[in-house]
């Protein structure tokens, strides 16, 4: 009887190779799904990490930009100066009442090659500011720091920037 031969894949015959019908000599080459797969894989990290690099650059761009620019080209704050004491003042107050205000001011070190500062730029400013005003209205921690807030944003216009601070020596309501 003739023995029968079949061919299976790429050449290879049914019992060709070891007995046990084992691996060939000859390997199969890697299925090409899997390789589209790495290659995919590979593509989708290119483009993540590239979004995070174009995030991070506007990111550092943008913030950058919102804090000033170059911190070469940001201007140090200002040095402490003397401090100049103002002579306490009495302001009319709404409803017949009065404030005592003593304050002084923080000036910067480049305002002392002016000789000693004009405070009644100062004065006028308080009295402006805080004239007219409520007990109610002086007497509450949050509207006193407001207040403050506004009157050293004044002398920082009044004295062109060599105001530093202003501090609040004498407060008292009748």
């Amino acid at each position: 009887m003739p023995i029968e031969q079949r061919v299976i894949g790429g050449g290879q015959k049914i019992g060709g190779g070891k007995i046990g019908g084992g691996a060939t000599a000859k390997e199969a080459p890697a299925p090409e799904p899997e390789a589209k797969k790495k290659g995919k894989k590979g593509l989708l990290i290119g483009i993540i990490a590239g979004v995070l690099v174009l995030g991070g650059a506007a990111a550092y761009y943008f913030l950058g930009m919102a804090g000033g620019g170059d911190a070469e080209a940001a201007e140090p704050p200002p040095e402490p100066g003397e401090v100049v004491a103002v002579e306490p003042i009495s302001l009319n107050l709404a409803q017949g009442h009065y404030l005592r205000l003593g304050f002084s001011l923080q000036m910067t070190v480049e305002a002392g090659g002016h000789g000693a500062p004009d405070t009644g730029k100062a004065v006028d400013a308080a009295i402006a500011l805080f004239s007219g005003k409520t007990v109610a209205e002086i007497s509450d921690p949050e509207t006193r720091d407001t207040l403050k807030g506004e009157f050293l944003h004044q002398l920082e216009e009044l004295y062109h920037g060599e105001v530093m601070d202003v501090y609040l020596t004498n407060y008292v309501t009748q």
